[in-house]
C-alpha cells in the first residue's frame, strides 16, 4: 500500500479554534515523493515528474468553480439503520480489570463531554467497538492499545473521546496528538472532535498542508497553544523540528489508519520519528493505533514498538462488512463499464443516496469524469493533482449531499466518512503500485465507504479482462468469501435484483 498527500505536506500555518476547522497554509513544495498513498503513485514516473500543465488540464476539466457549498441543504438518506453487532475479540494485557461500557455514563466522563455526545453528536449508547475499547483507553494506567475493527464501526469516536478525556482544560498547551495519512482525514477527525468538545472549552488545531497561495513560512508562525493537534506527519514533523509544537505535555498519541502509518511503503519513518521525539520529552505517553486492517508484517512490527498493550481485533474473514452486499459485473470492454454505470446503476440507484466511484489513476478519473459529464450527468471528481483548496470544496459539496456522485482515486479510500453513501463502484480494482498484485487492504477500505456504521450498501466491481478476473478471484480467496455475480452486464432485471438483495430497493 501507499498513502497520499504528504508529498505536498511541507508545512502549514495554524488556526486554533473550538468551533471551526481552518486548514493552514503550506511551504513551497519540494520535489514530490512517489511512494505515497492514494493517487500520488498512480501515474507513471515520467508523468509525475513532468511539468504541471497536463495535470492542470485534467483539473480544469473537473469544473470545481461550479460547485456551491450550502451547509443548510443536507438531505436525509432513508436507508440509514442501526448497526449490527460485529465480532470483536479483546485481548487485555496484564491484570487490569476492564468492564464493557453499556452507557457513556459508565465511563465516568465529565458532564461537558457527555453533553457533547448526547446533544451535539446525538449518540444514544456506545457502539460495540466503543463499549470495549473506551474502558481500555480511559482506565489507569492508560496502557497502549492496538485496535482493529470494521470500517464504519465507530473507531473515530473511540480515539477522539480518548484524547478529549485526557486533556486538562486548564493547561493551555498541546496534550493530545493524532497523526493521519491524508489532509482530508485529518480535517474530518478534527471536525468530529470539535463537535464532541463543544461544551468543554478544549481547543484544537489542524496541521495539514494547504494551497501555496496562502504560504506562510513556519518560522513566522506562532507556537501552538491548542490542547489537541490533529494533522499529517510531514506538517507535524515540520512544526516539531522548528519548535512550534512543544510535545513535552503530550499524554496521548493516536495513529489513525495505523497500518499504513507504520508500513514500509507508507509513513513509517515519519511516524516513528514523531513517536520517539514525544517519548524523549514526555515521561508516559499512551499510544493508540487504530485501523480496519493490519497485515501480518505490520502487526509484527507494531508489537515491537509498543509494549504492554491491549488489543482488539477482528478476523480478516469477518472484515468484509456483512451489511454491504458485494457484486462482480463482467463487462466486455472499458466502454461497457461506463454503460453499466449510467444505464444500470445510475438509473436504478437514482434515489439511493450517494455513490463513490473508485478509479486507479488520475488519468482514469479525468476520462470517466468527462464521459459522464458529456452524457449529462452531474458528477464531481477528486484526485491528488487538485489543489488543497479545491479538494476541500469538493469534499464539502459531497458531504452536504449537494452532489450525488463522486469519482475518486484512492485519495478517499481510507477513513472518509459520509453516511449517505450506499453505493461504491470499483471501476478499477485496487492493485499495489510496485507489483500490480491485489491490494487487499485498500479493497476493504474502499468497500467500507458504503454501509457506514452498519447501514445498508452495495458494491459493484466492474471486470473486463483476465487480469481483473484474477484480481477478483484472489480477493475472494483472501477474505474467504464468494462475491455474488450480476449475470448480465446489460440486464436491468439483474441489477434491480442485486439492489433488492442489498436491501436498497
Amino acid at each position: 500500500m501507499a498513502e497520499i498527500t504528504d508529498t505536498t505536506d511541507i508545512t502549514a500555518a495554524t488556526a486554533t479554534t473550538t468551533t471551526t476547522t481552518t486548514a493552514p497554509p503550506q511551504e513551497k513544495p519540494a520535489k514530490a515523493e512517489l511512494k505515497r498513498w492514494g493517487d500520488e503513485e498512480d501515474d507513471p514516473v515520467e508523468e509525475s515528474t513532468a511539468s504541471s500543465s497536463s495535470q492542470d488540464k485534467v483539473v480544469s476539466e473537473l469544473n470545481v468553480d461550479a460547485l456551491t457549498i450550502d451547509d443548510n441543504k443536507n438531505k436525509i438518506n432513508e436507508f440509514l439503520e442501526e448497526p449490527e453487532d460485529s465480532h470483536i475479540t479483546a485481548v487485555p494485557s496484564g491484570e487490569t480489570p476492564y468492564t464493557s461500557a453499556s452507557t457513556f455514563e459508565d465511563l465516568n466522563l465529565p458532564q461537558e463531554l457527555l453533553k457533547g455526545l448526547y446533544v451535539v453528536m446525538k449518540f444514544q449508547k456506545p457502539s460495540k467497538i466503543q463499549a470495549i475499547s473506551l474502558p481500555m483507553i480511559l482506565t489507569p494506567p492508560y496502557k497502549d492499545l492496538i485496535a482493529q475493527a470494521h470500517n464504519g464501526s465507530g473507531k473515530t469516536t473511540c480515539f477522539v473521546l480518548g484524547m478529549l478525556s485526557r486533556v486538562d482544560p486548564n493547561l493551555k498547551a498541546p496534550q493530545a496528538l493524532c497523526v493521519c495519512p491524508t489532509r482530508e482525514l485529518a480535517i474530518q477527525n478534527i471536525e468530529v472532535l470539535q463537535k464532541m468538545a463543544t461544551y468543554t472549552g478544549i481547543t484544537a488545531e489542524c496541521a495539514v498542508p494547504k494551497d501555496i497561495t496562502n504560504y506562510v513560512h513556519v518560522s513566522k508562525q506562532p507556537p501552538v497553544s491548542a490542547q489537541v493537534v490533529i494533522g499529517t506527519p510531514g506538517t507535524l514533523r515540520k512544526w516539531m523540528s522548528n519548535r512550534k509544537l512543544n510535545v513535552s505535555n503530550i499524554k496521548i498519541l493516536v495513529f489513525d489508519e495505523a497500518d499504513h502509518m507504520l508500513a514500509e511503503d507508507g509513513f513509517k519513518d515519519d511516524s516513528l520519528r514523531i513517536k520517539k521525539d514525544i517519548e524523549r520529552m514526555s515521561s508516559h505517553c499512551q499510544v493508540l493505533l487504530f485501523s480496519a486492517t493490519f497485515n501480518e508484517t505490520v502487526k509484527n512490527f507494531v508489537s515491537r514498538i509498543v509494549k504492554d498493550y491491549n488489543q482488539l481485533f477482528v478476523k480478516k474473514e469477518e472484515l468484509s462488512l456483512e451489511s454491504v452486499k458485494q457484486y462482480k459485473v463482467h463487462c466486455p470492454d472499458q466502454q461497457a463499464k461506463t454503460s453499466v454505470i449510467k444505464d444500470r446503476i445510475f438509473e436504478l440507484g437514482e434515489k439511493l443516496g450517494q455513490t463513490i466511484i473508485f478509479v486507479r489513476t488520475r488519468r482514469d478519473a479525468g476520462r470517466l469524469h468527462k464521459e459522464l459529464v458529456d452524457l449529462g450527468y452531474a458528477v464531481t471528481t477528486i484526485q491528488g493533482a487538485v489543489s488543497a483548496e479545491d479538494r476541500d470544496k469538493i469534499v464539502q459539496e459531497f458531504k452536504n449531499n449537494l452532489t450525488k456522485v463522486l469519482i475518486s482515486t484512492d485519495l478517499l479510500a481510507r477513513g472518509f466518512d459520509q453516511q449517505q453513501v450506499n453505493l461504491v463502484i470499483n471501476y478499477d480494482l485496487p492493485v499495489k503500485y510496485e507489483t500490480q498484485e491485489p491490494d487487499y487492504e485498500v479493497y476493504l477500505h474502499r468497500i467500507g465507504r458504503a454501509g457506514r456504521f452498519g447501514r445498508k450498501g452495495a458494491v459493484f466491481n466492474l471486470l473486463c479482462n483476465e487480469k481483473d478476473e484474477m484480481i477478483m478471484a484472489n480477493i475472494e480467496r483472501y477474505f474467504g468469501t464468494q462475491v455474488a455475480e450480476v449475470k448480465s452486464w446489460d440486464g436491468d432485471a439483474d441489477f434491480e435484483n442485486a439492489l433488492k438483495a442489498a436491501g436498497l430497493l
